[in-house]
């Protein structure tokens, strides 16, 4: 039981690599579901021109996907929203990184979402 509050406040807390600013930042939406789940995930990157892409990542212990789109410097939109779909149960870190020219991480923030096993009938 302990392991899932920790889980929660970790959820809620995100991290940022950079100045005041925080260059990067996602919502993710539900934090709790039933498999197969369907996650949205919103993120929001501060423009700027050293901004080349953005790659979204849901990492489980039996499951992996992501998804990246380019970005056009400090000309792209500010949030851009990503979707999941029948993702299967475990608990799944996610992970929204900013690269810049060349391809080196400008960026990076993380969130947790748990996907509990649907329940069998009787």
């Amino acid at each position: 039981m302990k392991v899932r509050w920790l889980m929660v406040a970790v959820m809620f807390a995100s991290t940022a690599v950079g100045g005041a600013k925080e260059r990067v930042s996602m919502r993710v939406s539900p934090s709790f579901s039933f498999a197969p789940a369907n996650l949205v995930i919103r993120a929001t990157v501060e423009p700027d021109a050293q901004n080349r892409s953005l790659e979204v990542v849901a990492d489980s212990a039996e499951f992996y996907r992501s998804s990246m789109i380019q970005l056009e410097g400090d000309r792209a939109p500010k949030t851009m929203m990503f979707q999941f779909r029948s993702l299967p149960p475990g608990d799944y870190e996610l992970t929204a990184t900013v690269k810049g020219p060349g391809g080196q991480t400008r960026a990076v923030t993380r969130s947790t979402v748990t996907v509990f096993e649907a329940g069998r009938a009787r």
